[in-house]
């Protein structure tokens, strides 16, 4: 899903549009299939219980399997699916949340400076965290940012909004991009 165009100010353009990455989803997906498995097999136990009992857990079993797979699938797929990451030509925004949506804009002449850090696990999945120095006390951490290393370079090349900095991979001429 794109990121409204209304939003957005004159001649402002959307370059990096995502959603924290999938890993953080790995989790959320196990105990999902811990939850189904576990709920089939106590279903299967209920079989030998006498007449009325069999259906009091039966939905005693379902109404738990319910508010587990909510508690522990749903809430993380939906907190990563509100979650957003954006970079256009003149700020970064973050945004999160369904209920409480919070988010933050830095303009990108306020940013200092740009880091990633990924560890192992993160360079196996291709992300990391991004890290921006700004004119705030404390520099901001995204966390789980999907080709962090080709964010890093595309938000350090607006920052520094240099035409030379990008050649052509045909010609050796400058590509056109940026606040111009």
């Amino acid at each position: 899903m794109a990121y409204p165009e209304d939003l957005l100010s004159t001649n402002e353009q959307v370059i990096v549009h995502s959603h924290p990455h999938f890993k953080m989803l790995i989790w959320p997906v196990f105990w999902l299939i811990v939850t189904v498995g576990l709920g089939v097999w106590l279903s299967t136990l209920t079989g030998g219980l006498a007449t009325p009992w069999d259906n009091v857990a039966l939905i005693a079993i379902a109404v738990v399997g319910v508010l587990l797979v909510c508690w522990l699938f749903l809430a993380p797929l939906i907190r990563w699916r509100t979650t957003h990451f954006i970079v256009t030509t003149d700020r970064l925004i973050a945004r999160e949340g369904v209920i409480k949506r919070t988010g933050i804009d830095i303009p990108m002449t306020r940013i200092n400076s740009v880091q990633f850090e990924h560890g192992l696990v993160d360079r196996i999945f291709g992300c990391g965290t991004l890290i921006i120095e700004s004119a705030s006390d404390e520099p901001l951490r995204f966390d789980d940012i999907p080709a962090v290393e080709r964010v890093h370079t595309v938000i350090y090349r607006e920052v520094n909004d240099n035409p030379y900095d990008d050649f052509g991979p045909a010609d050796g001429h400058p590509q056109q991009r940026g606040r111009r």
